[in-house]
Parts: C-alpha cells; structure tokens; sequence
C-alpha cells in the first residue's frame, strides 16, 4: 500500500519536476500572468470554464481572484461561468450541453476580456464551442490541458498543455500553476 502511495506522489512530482525544468513553459506562465494583468487593470473581467473536477479548479481560481490570494484587497472581477444552477439546466436542456458556455460568453463577455478553459483532454465540445465565440468577440483566451492540448490547442491565444497524459496529475498541474497566476497577479496589482 505504502509503495504505492510512494508511486503517485512520485508520479505528481515528476510532472512539476518537467515543467520546473522548461524555461519556455514558464515563460507562457508569464505571459499569461501578464495578459490577465492587462485585462484587470483595464477594467475588464477574467472568466472561466471547465466540467467536473476542472469545473471545480475553474471556481476555486475564480474565487482567488474575486475574494482574496494573500492580500486583503478589493474584488478583481472573476467568476466561473458555471455557477448558476438554473442557467446551466435550462440551457443544458433547451438547447444543449455544449452550448452551456458559448452562450455566457457571448451575453456577458466583451473584447478585452480572458477566458480560461480547463480541459484535461482539451477536447471538451463546451469549451471548445466557448473558445470559438471568444475568439470571433476578441476576448484573450487561455488553455490549460494535458500533453496534446486537443481541439482547444488551436483556439488558445495562451496554452498550458501540462506534460502529461494522467487526468489526476494534469489537474494536479493545473491548480500549480492557477495558483502562480493568481499570486503574480495579486502581487503585481496591489504592489503596496
């Protein structure tokens, strides 16, 4: 049993030990730490999106930005897209699941704007059809994904493809590097 546990903290670490290891990987990272900057202090909104555990990570990153990282600070303009129930089950049913998001972003998003999408597989037909109405609105959109990057690698102004197949170590990932946008951002805003 020990030697297993020992295998997956093993495994999560090796990912992290491979993106600690590429300068280039960080270096988007930053740009992408960079652009959401640009959008909060222009006045505009980052959103996200994702299904599942990322719809989970999506809400937790949301909620850094609009309650709080470190700093006690007012709200930065940050939410999942979804977050209303009744919204998500009337759309769901009246048109269809992969419409949940595309819907959201074209009424309450605007040029200017950053969407981040997770993904593990970077082919989930919401996000997908999301990113697709972001682009055509000129609103900055982020990938995170597993290795390949799927579908969404071409509708990504900014992707993190984490260097992994396994859905529990690209989350994994995921929430890292969330968390280092979120903390730069803070940081680089509110300077005081």
């Amino acid at each position: 049993m020990a030697t297993n546990i020992h295998a997956i903290i093993a495994a999560s670490i090796a990912v992290k030990q491979e993106i600690l290891a590429d300068s280039a990987f960080q270096q988007k990272v930053q740009d992408i730490t960079d652009a959401v900057i640009h959008a909060f202090q222009s006045g505009k909104k980052v959103m996200f999106c994702g299904n599942g555990g990322s719809a989970a990570d999506a809400q937790h990153l949301a909620a850094e930005f609009s309650g709080r990282f470190y700093k006690n600070r007012r709200a930065l303009p940050s939410d999942a897209l979804h977050c209303n129930t009744s919204y998500l089950t009337a759309v769901a049913n009246d048109y269809s699941y992969d419409d949940i998001y595309s819907r959201l972003v074209d009424g309450t998003m605007e040029k200017g704007d950053v969407l981040m999408g997770i993904s593990t597989s970077g082919n989930s037909p919401n996000i997908v059809k999301a990113f697709e109405t972001a682009r055509a609105k000129g609103i900055v959109t982020v990938g995170f994904t597993g290795a390949g990057g799927g579908k969404m690698k071409d509708l990504s102004d900014h992707l993190l493809n984490v260097p992994s197949t396994v859905t529990p170590r690209i989350q994994e990932s995921h929430i890292l590097l969330g968390h280092i946008i979120c903390e730069l951002t803070e940081a680089a805003i509110f300077n005081d």
